[in-house]
C-alpha cells in the first residue's frame, strides 16, 4: 500500500435505483481481496450504456456504481496477483470476470459467459476515486495517451473494435451514429485503408462536419443513402430502426453489425432487403485478447481520442449530454480536485 489510501474513505456517485440520477455518497475504502488490485481513479469514461444502467434497461445491481471506461493507478495489490506493480496505470473495461467454467468460457467466448460479472452494472465501477478491480480483466495502458484520452478506448473503443473485426474486410464501412465508438473506429479503419461513411442524426451539420474532419469520405443523415453501397454497416445508436435502413445501404453479401448492449425493437421489413446473403449480427461484451490487439492497433495507429471533460460532481450534466448528443467524441469525467 502506498500514502495514506488504507487511512480514509473513498467518494463516488451512485445509482440508487433504475430511474433515478446519481447521488454522491461516501463509504470506507475496500481491501483488494486475492486476485483483486485497487485502483485510485484519475478519469472514468461517460458511455451510453451507463444511461441504460440508470433507465432499468439491462439487469444491474442497485445501489450501484457506473463506469466501465477507468483509467487510474495501482495503489493496493492483493494477494496472488501477478503481472502488475504499484502505481502502474490500468484500465479497466465493461467485462470484470467470467466464471473460467462454463461451455462459452472453455470454448475461449469468454465475452458469452454464462456467469459473468460487468463493472459498472453488476459490480462497482469507475464514477468514483478508487475501485477494486479483478487483476485479470485490467489492461496496461500505453503511455502516449492521457487519462483523459484513454478512458473511451476502454468501452467505446474497444466494442467498436470487436464490432469492425465481425464486420469483416470490406473496405466500404458504415459507421451509424457518429458519437464516442464510432470517431475512434473511424480513425482506425481509415489507418487500415478502408473507406469510411459516416451517419448522424438528420440535419447534424455539426456532427457531419466532425466526421469529415476526421477523414471520412462520406457524412450524411442517416435518412440518406451513400453515395455506394456498402460492405458493411455498424450500428452505435440504440436504435432499433437503423437496422432496415442499413440493410438498404449494404451490398449484396453485406453485413450489418449491432454494436450496443440494448437497441429499441426492430421493426419488421421485406426479405427481399436481407436477401442477397445480407446479414445482422451483434456484438456482446469483448475478451481479454480483444483489450490486448486493439490497445496495441490503437497505439499504433496514433489514433486522437477527441473527449469533453466535466468533474465528478458534475455526472449528472455529463450523463445528460451523452443523452441528448450534445458531445462531439466522448465524454470523460475526471476525478482529480473533485473531492
Amino acid at each position: 500500500m502506498t500514502g495514506d489510501v488504507g487511512k480514509r474513505g473513498y467518494h463516488a456517485m451512485i445509482f440508487p435505483a433504475p430511474g433515478q440520477k446519481l447521488q454522491p455518497i461516501d463509504r470506507p475504502l475496500p481491501i483488494p481481496s486475492a486476485g483483486e488490485i485497487l485502483i485510485e481513479i484519475a478519469a472514468c469514461g461517460v458511455c451510453r450504456t451507463d444511461l441504460h444502467v440508470q433507465d432499468g434497461d439491462i439487469p444491474a445491481h442497485y445501489p450501484i456504481v457506473p463506469g466501465h471506461e477507468v483509467i487510474g493507478r495501482i495503489r493496493q495489490i492483493g494477494p496472488g496477483v501477478t503481472g502488475f506493480q504499484l502505481d502502474e496505470r490500468v484500465g479497466v473495461p465493461w467485462l470484470g470476470f467470467t466464471c473460467g467454467t462454463c461451455d462459452y468460457c472453455l470454448r475461449g467466448e469468454e465475452n458469452l459467459c454464462d456467469r459473468p460479472q460487468f463493472t459498472g452494472c453488476t459490480r462497482d465501477g469507475g464514477y468514483a476515486s478508487h475501485i477494486i478491480a479483478d487483476a485479470r480483466y485490467c489492461f496496461l495502458i500505453p503511455a502516449r495517451f492521457s487519462d483523459a484520452e484513454a478512458a473511451p478506448l476502454l468501452c467505446a473503443g474497444l466494442i467498436g473494435w470487436r464490432a469492425l473485426r465481425i464486420a469483416g474486410e470490406g473496405k466500404r464501412l458504415g459507421l451509424y451514429g457518429f458519437g464516442a465508438a464510432a470517431h475512434l473506429l473511424a480513425q482506425i479503419a481509415l489507418w487500415q485503408g478502408r473507406e469510411v461513411y459516416a451517419f448522424t442524426k438528420p440535419g447534424d451539420q455539426a456532427g457531419q462536419d466532425f466526421a469529415r474532419q476526421l477523414g471520412c469520405q462520406w457524412a450524411g443523415g442517416s435518412d440518406e443513402l451513400p453515395p455506394v453501397a456498402l460492405d458493411a454497416a455498424i450500428i452505435f445508436a440504440a436504435i432499433g430502426p437503423l437496422v432496415p435502413i442499413a440493410l438498404k445501404a449494404v451490398r449484396k453479401g453485406g453485413r450489418v453489425v449491432c454494436a450496443g448492449i440494448h437497441m429499441s425493437d426492430i421493426p419488421g421489413f421485406p426479405y427481399a432487403d436481407l436477401w442477397g446473403e445480407r446479414s445482422i449480427a451483434s456484438v456482446a461484451n469483448l475478451t481479454r485478447q480483444d483489450g490486448i490487439e486493439f490497445l496495441a492497433a490503437a497505439d499504433q495507429a496514433g489514433i486522437h481520442p477527441v473527449v469533453e471533460t466535466f468533474p465528478l460532481a458534475d455526472a449528472n450534466i455529463a450523463l445528460g449530454r451523452v443523452r441528448d448528443g450534445q458531445t462531439h467524441g466522448a465524454a470523460v469525467l475526471i476525478m482529480s480536485g473533485a473531492f
